[in-house]
């Protein structure tokens, strides 16, 4: 399954370097983007891959909070991931 980075997680002030908002094609429900919590996704940088889990859902329209092990590069944004 694949997905896409929308963009970082934040708020008003704080921006979450390690998490990530994805959104998966197909899946466009909150119940429905549950049920993949637990998941492991990775996102291929070229030299190496950066491996992160599913925390929870984002929102009402199926996105996904994803957090990573490490800080993302801003360059992340917009680039595919796999999902396992």
């Amino acid at each position: 399954m694949e997905g896409v980075i929308v963009n970082f997680k934040r708020g008003q002030h704080i921006t979450s370097e390690n998490q990530m908002i994805v959104k998966v094609a197909g899946v466009t429900t909150k119940e429905a983007a549950a049920k993949l919590v637990g998941k492991k996704v990775i996102y291929g940088t070229g030299k190496k891959d950066m491996s992160g889990v599913v925390a929870s859902a984002h929102g009402n329209s199926g996105a996904l909070r994803v957090r990573f092990e490490t800080g993302m590069p801003g360059q992340a944004v917009g680039q595919k991931v796999k999902i396992n």
